[in-house]
Parts: C-alpha cells; sequence; structure tokens
C-alpha cells in the first residue's frame, strides 16, 4: 500500500484537478452567458449574432483539448514518480523519450498560460462592460428613464441608427436588466474567476513537469553511477578469485 501512494505524483494530481474544474466552469458559464447575450440582442435590439453558435462550438472544443492536455500531463508525472521511474526510464531511449516529452508538453503549457491570460484580460473587459450596464440599468430604475447606450456604439453594428441604442419601453428594459444583463454578469464573473484558476493550474503543471525533466534526467546520472558501481564489483570479484 505504501509504495502505491509514493507512485502517485501528488502536485500533478492536484493540478489537474484544478485545471478540470476552472474548466468546466469556464465553458459552462461562458457557453451559458453567450446564449443569455444572444437572446437579450434578438429581444432588446433586433440583432441576430450568428457567429455566437461558432464561439459556442470554441469552447466546447476548448474543454476537449484542456481536458487531453491534462490527463497527458498526469500520466508523465505518474511515469515519473518513485518506483514507476526507475522501471520505466531504464534504457538510454526512453529517457531521452521522457525528457522530449516533457519539454514538448512545456512548451505547450506555456503557450497555453499565454492564451489563458488573453482570456482572462478580455473577461476582465467583458465583466466591467456588464457591470457598467448593471449600473445604468440601476439608475434607471430610480428615475425611470431610458437607457441610452449611445457611448457603446463601437458593440453595435456599423449600420445601428442611435435611437435603436436607447432602451425606453419597459419590456425591453426588463429583458435587457434583469434577463439579460443581471444573469449574465454572474456567469462572466464566474468565467473570469475560472480562467484565473485555469492559469494557476497550468503554472502548477510547468513546475510539476520541470520537476519531472530533472528527476528523469538525474535519473540518467544515477542509472551510469550505478552502472559504473556494478562493473567495479564485477571487477573487484574476478580479482578476487585470481589471487586466490
Amino acid at each position: 500500500m505504501q509504495s502505491c501512494m509514493a507512485r502517485i505524483p501528488y502536485a500533478t494530481l492536484i493540478a489537474t484537478l484544478m485545471c478540470v474544474l476552472g474548466v468546466g466552469i469556464f465553458c459552462g458559464t461562458m457557453y451559458r452567458g453567450a446564449s443569455l447575450t444572444v437572446i437579450m440582442m434578438d429581444q432588446v435590439f433586433h440583432l441576430r449574432l450568428i457567429w455566437i453558435e461558432a464561439v459556442q462550438m470554441i469552447f466546447i472544443i476548448i474543454a476537449v483539448g484542456m481536458a487531453a492536455l491534462g490527463f497527458m500531463i498526469l500520466f508523465v508525472g505518474f511515469l515519473a514518480t518513485g518506483a514507476t521511474r526507475y522501471k520505466v526510464y531504464r534504457a538510454w531511449r526512453s529517457r531521452v523519450g521522457g525528457r522530449i516529452s516533457c519539454a514538448v508538453l512545456m512548451g505547450i503549457t506555456y503557450f497555453l498560460n499565454f492564451i489563458w491570460t488573453l482570456i482572462l484580460c478580455f473577461l476582465v473587459i467583458v465583466t466591467f462592460t456588464y457591470t457598467c450596464f448593471w449600473n445604468m440599468c440601476s439608475s434607471v430604475e430610480h428615475s425611470l428613464s431610458c437607457i441610452d447606450l449611445t457611448q457603446f456604439h463601437f458593440m453595435f453594428p456599423p449600420n445601428t441608427k442611435l435611437e435603436d441604442m436607447k432602451i425606453c419601453e419597459k419590456y425591453e428594459i426588463k429583458a435587457f436588466c434583469k434577463d439579460g444583463v443581471e444573469n449574465a454578469e454572474v456567469m462572466f464573473i464566474l468565467a473570469t474567476l475560472s480562467s484565473l484558476l485555469v492559469i494557476l493550474s497550468l503554472v502548477h503543471y510547468l513546475m510539476c513537469l520541470s520537476a519531472n525533466y530533472a528527476h528523469i534526467r538525474d535519473h540518467e546520472k544515477f542509472q551510469e553511477l550505478q552502472d559504473i558501481q556494478n562493473l567495479n564489483e564485477l571487477e573487484y570479484c574476478a580479482t578476487s578469485k585470481d589471487r586466490f
């Protein structure tokens, strides 16, 4: 039992749990947030955002890809931990393959860390925008005036009229504030926090892969020293037999 527990890469396992949890929350909240945005734009501004469906499909691909990467790194962690390392990386080719696999996964993880940092920055902007929308909705509830979105004209298609950027009808205000902004803002806040969790898991992965790379490299030196020691023992036994 103790030998089996010693073969578990706990650091990589924790990073995998963080990655799976973060990616799952991110994809679920972003999918729901995108759906709420599509409904809101259709009901309030009568705009059809067809490209959102492609973005939602990208979220599913991201989830599958990140899960596959996480389990590959976890598999490499199992191979480079405890007694398993001494059995798997005995030969020279296996050690070279192990070091190359760790180096490739480190490169992929570093690149994904950069991509997720960009996603985090984008989500911060989206969340800030929806927070501004919610503040505008709160002020309208007290003043009973229209919601003027002309200052956000860059978010609308070029041919949108200025009067279409003003929300005055009660049912449109409800569809924009209660049904759209309020629910979508919560989804985007959760997506922002989950993306931060994914970035932390990727940094954790980089540390684990660096440690595994060092373990495999040091195992090669240890194997060479062990071979030299075995050779010296054989020579000593041979010389002892010659004496007697």
